[in-house]
C-alpha cells in the first residue's frame, strides 16, 4: 500500500509567510532569545520562522516546521545560513585554545603524502604533496625510482585551492591521462585528457558525471563513462535525480556525438557503471543498486552488435568482478557467502551450477580482493584490523603479506599481467606508508615512508571488546599517552559511523595527533553497521535494526566511563556525514553522557533523506524508505530532526556543514540545528558551522580542513575543560 504523504491546507500561504518572516528576520540581523526555551544566556539564536507544514505517513500527521530551509537558493535560507555564521564563527574564534590548535595543526599536517603508484605502459603515476600544498599534485615517471615530473598540479587553478583532483585513469598505454576537477567540493566533475609527454591537454571536455570512473578502450582511442542526462531548467547542468546512461566518447569528438552503450531498462534506480576488461574483450556493466545487492551485464567488445549478456541477474548477493582470463571471470560474492567468497564463472555458461570456488569465505570478513599477475590479493579484516593474503588462480594459499603492524591496509591494484603491486599501511600513530609487493616472489618492499614531524612513541593503542544492549560482542580502539592513569578525568573524544559495510580500521590522521597531545583519549569504535564482520555485522544496523548503531555507540560510552577513563563531563563524540546521523541521534537519546558533541555533514532528516538525490536514494539499502509502514515507524523513532524535545538540556553542539555538499545535502544540517535550537532547555550552546565553496569533505583544501578542525577541537576543548599546551 502507497503512503498518504500530504500536507495540511494552509500550507501554501504559511510557507509563503515563513520565508518572508525568516527574510526579515535573518537580513536585517534581528536575533531571538526565547526564554521559556531556556535559550543561552551568552547565546541569542537567530530567529528562525517555524512553518506548519504536516505530511500524513501510512495514516500518522508528522510535521515539518523547516521545509523552507530546502530551498537552498532562495534568500530566506541564504539568510538563515548568514546569520547562524555570524553567530558561531565569532564565538568558535573566541575560544582561547583555539590559535593553539590551528598552529599545531598546520605544522602536523606538514609531511609529506604520496598516493599509490600505478603503472601504464612502463610509466607509473601517483599524486604527492609535499606537506605544505593545498592539493595533492598528480606526477608521472618513467621508471618506479625515476625523477617524477609534475603533469597536473590543481593549487595554481583557483586563488583559494578548491578545485581538487577529484581521480584520474592513464590510458593502457600510458601516453594520455584522463583526470577529473571538482571545483568547490561539489560531487560533479569535469574529465579532461593530457598528454604524458607535454602535459598539454587535448580539446575533450566530459561533464555530467560524478562517483563513477571510466574505462578506457584497450587502444586508447577513447572512454567508456556514465553520464547522467542534463536538467530541464539547465542544460549546462546535469540533473542527479536522472539515471545516468554509459557511453562511449572517442578522442577528438564533441561529448554530444558520444554512443550511447548501454542503457537499464525497466528500472529506474539502478545505476549502470562499465569497465573494461584487462586483455580489452569484455566490457563489465554492473548495476548498482543499493549496499546490499547488484547486477552485471556482458558486452563483448569483439562484436559490439551483439546483445549484452546478463551475468548476474538474479539481485540476490553483491558481485564484484576483479579479473578476467579469456571466458574465466574472477568474481567477488556474498552469494552464500556472508563473509564473502572468490568464484570463477564462464562468461560463456554463468549459470550458478557452473561455478567453481576458489577462495571459499573465511571466519573474518573478505574486504576486498584483486586479480594482479594470475594471482588473487585477498584484503580481509579481522576484528577490525586489516590482512592480505595471496593466492593463485586456482585459490591455492601462496602467502600471507608481512605487514609492519595491525592497522589498515589499501590497494594491491593492476592488471593481470603485472609483476608488481603496491599497497599501503597505515595505523593510528603512523603515516600511510606505500610498500611494494614483489608478485615473483611475494617479497615487500618499502617504495615511500614519510617522515612525520612528532613524536608519536609517547602513545599506545589497543585494543578492546565491549557488550552492547543486547549482548552483542563489539571491538574498540583506544588511543592514549603510554602512562595513562585510569581515573576518569581523562578527556576523551569517541568517533563512529556504523553503517554501508565500512569497516573502521586505525588510520592515521593529524588531528588525532593534535588531540593526544592536548592530552586526550581517542577512541574508535566498530560499530554494528559497518563491515568489520561481513554482511551480518552490517545487515545487523540496517532499516529496522538501525537502532543497534545507537546502542552500541551508547554502550562504548558507558563502557569508557566504567572502564574508568573518562566521565560524561570529559566525554565528547564525533562522526561525518552516517556517522553525522550517528551523532545526532545518540545525543538526543542520551543526553545525560556527553560534554560535547560533533556532527558532520550528517543525514538528519531520515523521512525525507531519498528526495535529494538519486544517489541518496540509493541509500535506502541500509536506511529503508518512510513510504514503507515498517521502515517509516524505525526511521521516524530515531530522525534527529524529528526526535528533539523541547525543554530537555541537550549537551553543547556544533554541527557542520558545507553550502555545496550535495552527496548529503546541507538541509539536513540546517533543519537539525534550527530544531534544537528551538528546543534547548538549558545554557548549553547550539552553534551551526557552514563552510562555503566546500562539500562533503573529498577536495578539501588543507587550509579549509585546519579551520574546520580547529574550530571543532576548540569546540570540544572549551566544553570539556582542556587547556592546550
Amino acid at each position: 500500500m502507497k503512503p498518504s504523504v500530504k500536507r495540511n491546507m494552509p500550507h501554501r500561504y504559511s510557507l509563503r509567510l515563513a520565508f518572508a518572516t525568516a527574510l526579515i528576520a535573518t537580513i536585517s540581523g534581528q536575533v531571538a532569545m526565547t526564554a521559556n526555551k531556556g535559550a543561552s544566556a551568552s547565546l541569542s539564536y537567530p530567529a528562525v520562522a517555524r512553518g506548519s507544514v504536516v505530511d500524513v505517513y501510512h495514516g500518522k500527521s508528522v510535521a515539518d516546521p523547516y521545509r523552507w530551509l530546502e530551498q537552498p537558493e532562495l534568500p530566506p535560507t541564504r539568510g538563515f545560513v548568514t546569520a547562524q555564521n555570524a553567530l558561531a564563527k565569532p564565538w568558535l574564534e573566541s575560544l582561547p585554545q583555539r590559535n593553539w590548535i590551528q598552529n599545531r595543526l598546520t605544522e602536523l599536517w606538514n609531511f609529506e603524502r604520496i598516493g599509490l603508484p600505478r603503472k601504464k605502459g612502463g610509466k607509473y603515476f601517483f599524486v604527492r604533496n609535499d606537506g605544505r600544498q593545498n592539493q595533492s599534485v598528480l606526477y608521472a615517471a618513467d621508471s618506479l625510482y625515476g625523477t617524477p615530473r609534475v603533469l597536473f598540479d590543481p593549487n595554481v587553478v583557483s586563488r583559494d585551492a578548491t578545485v581538487a583532483l577529484a581521480r584520474y585513469e592513464p590510458s593502457p598505454d600510458g601516453s594520455l591521462i584522463a583526470y577529473s576537477l571538482s571545483d568547490g567540493g561539489t560531487d560533479w566533475e569535469i574529465w579532461r585528457f593530457r598528454r604524458t609527454s607535454d602535459s598539454v591537454d587535448l580539446p575533450d571536455e566530459l561533464r555530467f558525471t560524478k562517483f563513477w570512473e571510466l574505462s578506457w578502450e584497450p587502444g586508447g582511442s577513447g572512454v567508456y563513462y556514465s553520464r547522467y542526462p542534463r536538467r530541464a531548467d539547465d542544460t549546462s547542468r546535469g540533473d542527479d535525480q536522472g539515471q545516468p546512461v554509459v557511453y562511449f566518447h572517442r578522442l577528438g569528438e564533441a561529448q554530444d556525438r558520444d554512443t550511447e552503450i548501454y542503457r537499464v531498462q525497466n528500472h529506474s534506480h539502478r545505476t549502470p557503471t562499465a569497465s573494461v576488461s584487462d586483455d580489452g574483450r569484455w566490457l563489465f556493466v554492473s548495476m548498482f543498486d543499493g549496499y546490499r545487492t547488484n547486477g552485471i551485464d556482458l558486452i563483448d567488445l569483439r562484436d559490439p552488435r551483439a546483445p549484452p549478456v546478463t551475468i548476474f541477474g538474479a539481485y540476490d548477493a553483491r558481485y564484484s568482478i576483479i579479473g578476467s582470463e579469456g571466458d574465466t571471470l574472477y568474481v567477488v560474492t556474498t552469494n552464500n557467502a556472508p563473509q564473502s567468497r572468490i568464484i570463477a564463472v564462464d562468461a560463456r555458461d554463468p549459470s550458478p551450477q557452473q561455478w567453481r570456488e576458489l577462495v571459499p569465505q573465511d571466519t573474518f570478513a573478505l574486504d576486498e580482493a584483486s586479480f594482479v599477475g594470475g594471482c588473487i590479493i585477498v584484503r580481509y579484516v579481522r576484528d577490525a584490523i586489516g590482512v592480505a593474503r595471496v593466492f593463485d588462480r586456482d585459490g591455492r594459499v601462496l602467502s600471507d603479506v608481512p605487514l609492519p603492524g595491525l592497522g589498515t591496509l589499501a590497494g594491491f591494484v593492476g592488471n593481470a599481467t603485472d609483476t608488481e603491486t603496491f599497497f599501503t599501511y597505515s595505523d593510528y600513530l603512523r603515516p600511510a606508508q606505500v610498500l611494494r609487493l614483489d608478485l615473483s616472489n611475494l617479497t615487500t618492499s618499502v617504495w615511500s615512508k614519510p617522515a612525520f614531524g612528532a613524536d608519536t612513541s609517547r602513545y599506545v593503542t589497543r585494543q578492546v571488546f565491549y557488550t552492547s544492549k543486547d549482548g552483542t560482542r563489539v571491538p574498540m580502539f583506544v588511543t592514549h599517552q603510554r602512562d595513562l592513569v585510569k581515573n576518569g578525568q581523562t578527556p576523551t573524544l569517541l568517533y563512529g559511523y556504523g553503517g554501508f559495510n565500512v569497516s573502521l580500521t586505525p588510520t592515521f590522521r593529524p588531528t588525532v595527533i593534535t588531540w593526544l597531545e592536548m592530552g586526550g583519549i581517542y577512541v574508535e569504535a566498530n560499530l554494528r553497521g559497518g563491515g568489520e564482520y561481513g554482511e551480518p555485522w552490517h545487515e545487523a544496523g540496517t532499516k529496522t535494526r538501525k537502532q543497534n548503531v545507537f546502542d552500541d555507540f551508547i554502550a562504548a560510552a558507558e563502557y569508557l566511563i566504567r572502564e574508568g577513563y573518562t566521565n560524561p563531563r570529559r566525554l565528547a563524540i564525533s562522526g561525518r556525514s552516517n556517522g553525522g546521523l550517528l551523532v545526532g541521534a545518540t545525543l538526543l537519546q542520551r543526553p545525560d553522557l556527553f560534554a560535547a558533541t560533533l556532527p558532520g555533514v550528517g543525514v538528519l532528516d531520515m523521512l525525507r533523506y531519498h528526495t535529494a538525490s538519486a544517489n541518496a536514494r540509493q541509500w535506502s539499502s541500509d536506511y529503508g524508505l518512510s513510504e514503507d509502514p515498517k521502515e517509516f515507524e524505525a526511521l521516524l523513532a530515531y530522525s534527529p530532526v524529528h526526535n528533539v524535545t523541547s525543554g530537555t538540556c541537550y549537551p553543547p553542539t556544533l554541527i557542520t556543514t558545507a553550502d555545496r555538499d550535495d552527496r548529503v545535502v546541507p538541509w539536513h544540517s540546517y533543519k537539525f540545528a534550527a530544531a534544537l535550537q528551538h528546543g534547548q532547555g538549558c545554557v548549553s550552546p547550539i552553534l551551526l558551522r557552514v563552510e562555503t565553496r566546500a562539500g562533503h569533505g573529498a577536495g578539501k583544501p588543507m587550509w579549509m580542513q585546519i579551520e574546520d578542525f580547529a574550530d571543532q577541537w576548540a569546540f570540544v576543548a572549551e566544553m570539556l575543560g582542556v587547556k592546550t599546551p
